[in-house]
């Protein structure tokens, strides 16, 4: 009687074990599952029983003893729920397949194209093709359609296996369309005589000029002003970007060079946004503070200190100024890369 009892239990458990690493039924729903750096395969295991890709974690412990524990690497891995432990195994084996790209306020989407091309795959052109073809559309665009500089949203994306460039580039819009709501700007918006797509080029100049966004507003201030008065907005970030440039020195020859986006030669606003703007530019551009001011620079990288000025006098004390801070800090051995941020 015993035997018959410790077989029917031997069954029970074989049955059990069975039905845990071959699964009834196709997998299910996706999961995404996390690993970190030096994570225990028990806690692996534990998590994946969580998010309902396994049964029990012991029983996949246990089947790993048999077949052999995978290297898992970190990262992020879409997995679907009630997989088979052979499946599993050889999922986790080949490595995350969860990719993470990061745009970071200031970046334009020929940076973001290039980010995506060190990535698996053609990702990077099918991106660049649905922006060009004109599939995915911001309503923040003129009518007259052109780029999406400007109007996708920063932040992180989780690119999925198989992500097409359509489906992530449409999330980049939507997700710029929600953010700048969260600070008042529709595509209805108008605010000093420009529409919500001038004000969107206007707070990507800021971005780039502002550069620290608790000057945000003043410098946003700087450009109303400017444009209230017809004068030039002399921008330096403006001629870095047709030059295809982030960041640097203008010379007195690019100050010349025939471009729209010069606005040393040319008055207003650039034809289109300089960069993705950040939420605060956003707001910035929308919510500026008064101020008389038309002048602005950097006086100091080391400390981040901007100062404002109303007449050219001042600003050329502030540029003596700047200059002086970034003599002595070369001196000193601590001079920093120089950002946009002056207007002259």
């Amino acid at each position: 009687m015993a035997a018959i009892v410790g077989l029917v239990v031997l069954a029970g458990a074989v049955g059990w074990y069975e039905s845990e690493s071959h699964p009834f039924g196709r997998p299910g729903p996706p999961v995404l599952v996390d690993v970190h750096r030096g994570e225990p395969f028990e806690a692996i295991a534990s998590a994946l029983a969580k998010s309902q890709v396994i049964g029990t974690s012991f029983a996949f412990h246990v089947w790993s003893l048999v077949h052999g524990t995978p290297t898992v690497r970190p990262g992020t891995y879409q997995l679907h729920r009630n997989l088979s432990f052979s499946a599993l195994s050889a999922l986790l084996g080949a490595g995350p397949n969860v990719a993470e790209l990061t745009v970071v306020p200031g970046m334009t989407i020929s940076e973001i194209a290039a980010e995506l091309s060190s990535m698996p795959g053609t990702l990077a052109h099918a991106f660049s093709d649905a922006g060009r073809a004109g599939r995915v559309r911001s309503p923040f665009q003129p009518a007259s359609g052109g780029s999406l500089e400007g109007l996708i949203g920063s932040g992180t994306y989780e690119i999925l296996p198989g992500e097409s460039g359509h489906a992530l580039l449409a999330s980049m819009v939507a997700r710029f369309v929600a953010r700048a709501r969260s600070v008042g700007l529709t595509p209805s918006t108008t605010f000093a005589g420009l529409d919500a797509y001038q004000l969107v080029t206007l707070a990507s100049i800021v971005q780039k000029e502002g550069y620290f966004t608790r000057y945000m507003g003043d410098v946003a201030r700087v450009v109303y002003n400017r444009l209230a008065d017809g004068m030039n907005l002399d921008m330096t970030s403006t001629v870095l970007y047709s030059l295809g440039k982030d960041g640097g020195k203008v010379t007195p020859a690019d100050e010349l060079v025939t471009t729209p986006y010069n606005t040393y030669l040319h008055a207003g606003l650039t034809p289109t946004p300089i960069c993705t703007p950040s939420v605060q530019a956003l707001g910035a551009a929308l919510h500026p503070p008064a101020g008389p001011w038309l002048y602005f620079d950097l006086v100091t990288d080391r400390e981040g200190i901007m100062k404002f000025a109303s007449t050219y006098t001042q600003q050329l004390a502030l540029v003596q100024e700047a200059a002086a801070n970034a003599q002595r800090h070369a001196s000193s051995g601590s001079a920093g890369a120089h950002p946009p941020g002056s207007a002259t």
